[in-house]
């Protein structure tokens, strides 16, 4: 007995796909439901599995060959026994998953080998950890040198204003001590070239990937098909960070979740939705389409790109639910489990590069969208409150736009009324 090996039904609007990699050669064995063949679409990558027990007898369809929806990839032949079948459903998105977003949300950490998806956190905890669109990102303060005592002032200022490991010098002096003359030396030295140009010479081609070309050809389709413009605010984060500090101990007991950033957000951006619909609507030909419902997407970083997850009906949900929601998709997302459905759909996009240190930024939009709001660091800056200069922990908001269907006047209020519902927050809990 022999089954065939097809390509399953990808999702909405995605007709083909590129043979990434066969995970098994001809004549191997394989077990049903077992992963067999690696397929890239524009969206996801997938993984198919074998249809039953047995042997991979045929490839017909190679590496990096484009396939469309039904085309035949191979066949497994059954062995001696009971033949298990696999079942219909497709197999776990891996989470090289990309919906494209924009190129100045938020970045990969190549650095990192696990997936950084963003969760939340207090803002007063500086450790490192994976957030989501809650925290700014604080300057890395410079490791302490292991000083050596005998060092002149002279050398003590120039390795103090330069930050330099005194350790990974070679002084000239007496017992080695380091000397200025060492100091001025390191600095005209030539250095290093780096370990990539080593490695792979001058320059080195590599062929973007099917997913980066539809990155790069969407990102470039919001450009020339919509009107694009950004307006600008600030918001005073002070009122936020304290209710979070004043109720996060009775929160996380009642209801075994920390209370973040972004739920303040998320019931920000809602009550704003529904007061100017056109933020929350898209253009069909000659059409505008009114969403009555609130699915607010939301950008997570993980080890091979970024994701946009939606957040469904998010009118309907409480803080709390906003919050465990959240925690499930990053979790998802981390773990490679995202499915298609949880990248389709939405109305609305927030995004944050302040997670990276961005100040400011104009974000660019998620066709078919209309709008996408821009967060940003938290600093504290000076500001004039009732006639006197007082600090404040200020954020910088901005609202990317399609102005075919969302004036001036709208956006510009559309961002005041999230920066007056998040400077004073109460009004999210009285609906006004």
């Amino acid at each position: 007995m022999s089954e065939k090996i097809v390509v399953p039904v990808l999702g909405e609007s995605i007709t083909e796909a590129t043979v990434a990699k066969w995970l098994k050669n001809a004549g191997d064995t394989v077990e049903a439901d077992e992963p067999i063949v690696e397929l890239e679409t524009d969206k996801v990558n997938l993984e198919v599995p074998s249809p039953i027990s047995g042997v991979l007898t045929e490839i017909n369809s190679q590496d990096g060959s484009v396939v469309e929806v039904g085309a035949l990839l191979g066949s497994v032949s059954a062995e001696g026994g009971a033949v298990k079948s696999a079942p219909k459903t497709q197999k776990v998105i891996k989470q090289e998953e990309i919906v494209p977003l924009e190129s100045n949300v938020i970045k990969l950490d190549a650095n990192k080998k696990e997936p950084k998806v963003f969760e939340e956190k207090d803002m007063e905890e500086p450790k490192e950890k994976p957030l989501v669109l809650t925290e700014e990102v604080k300057p890395d303060v410079a490791p302490k040198r292991n000083f050596n005592p005998t060092l002149s002032p002279a050398v003590r200022k120039i390795v103090t204003e330069n930050n330099i490991d005194i350790n990974s010098i070679q002084g000239s002096g007496k017992d080695g001590r380091v000397l200025k003359g060492d100091l001025i030396s390191l600095m005209g030295a030539n250095p290093k070239p780096s370990e990539r140009k080593i490695q792979y010479g001058e320059e080195e081609r590599i062929k973007m990937t099917r997913l980066r070309q539809t990155i790069a050809k969407r990102l470039k389709q919001a450009q020339e098909n919509a009107a694009l413009l950004t307006t600008f605010n600030e918001v005073d984060m002070s009122s936020v960070m304290e209710m979070r500090k004043e109720n996060q101990e009775d929160f996380q007991t009642r209801y075994g979740i920390k209370l973040g950033f972004m739920s303040f957000f998320v019931k920000a951006c809602v009550v704003a939705l529904k007061n100017f619909p056109a933020v929350n609507a898209e253009i069909d030909g000659d059409e505008i389409i009114y969403k009555n419902y609130y699915n607010i997407s939301f950008a997570v970083g993980t080890d091979k790109g970024l994701v946009v997850p939606v957040l469904r009906n998010a009118d309907e949900l409480s803080f709390a639910d906003i919050e465990k929601n959240i925690k499930e998709i990053s979790e998802k997302a981390r773990d490679g489990k995202l499915t298609i459905e949880d990248l389709q759909g939405g109305t609305f996009t927030i995004s944050n590069g302040g997670v990276y240190g961005s100040m400011l930024s104009t974000p660019i939009l998620n066709l078919p969208q209309s709008g996408v709001l821009g967060m940003h660091n938290i600093v504290e800056r000076p500001v004039v409150i009732d006639g006197e200069i007082k600090i404040r922990p200020i954020m910088y908001l901005a609202l990317s736009y399609d102005h075919r269907i969302i004036d001036g006047k709208e956006s510009v209020s559309f961002l005041k009324m999230i920066k007056e519902n998040l400077e004073d927050p109460r009004r999210l809990f009285l609906d006004i």
